[in-house]
């Protein structure tokens, strides 16, 4: 992952944990369920965003240098490792 692509990230997830720490605070507070819920599905769209970033990341660098490298193994591998993470992802 290039370091502008990785800063960026890293800036998402620290604005992901300022928001988790709002909701604490918020459920701490006794504030109003659906306010909470709202901001819990934020948090969770925003983790999705940053879940498709770095897919794509994935699939971009490490899947296609696989298919690239016309090893067999190493693409059996990633193609895998991909499977694995969306039946995971049904669950």
């Amino acid at each position: 992952m290039s370091a502008a692509h990785g800063s960026q990230i890293i800036n998402r997830l620290r604005r992901i944990e300022g928001q988790v720490g709002g909701i604490a605070r918020m459920v701490e507070e006794d504030r109003y369920c659906i306010d909470v819920l709202n901001q819990v599905q934020a948090v969770r769209a925003a983790l999705n965003r940053v879940e498709s970033e770095i897919l794509k990341r994935h699939a971009a660098c490490c899947v296609s240098e696989a298919i690239a490298s016309g090893d067999p193994e190493e693409q059996k591998q990633k193609f895998g490792e991909l499977v694995d993470l969306f039946e995971r992802s049904k669950r």
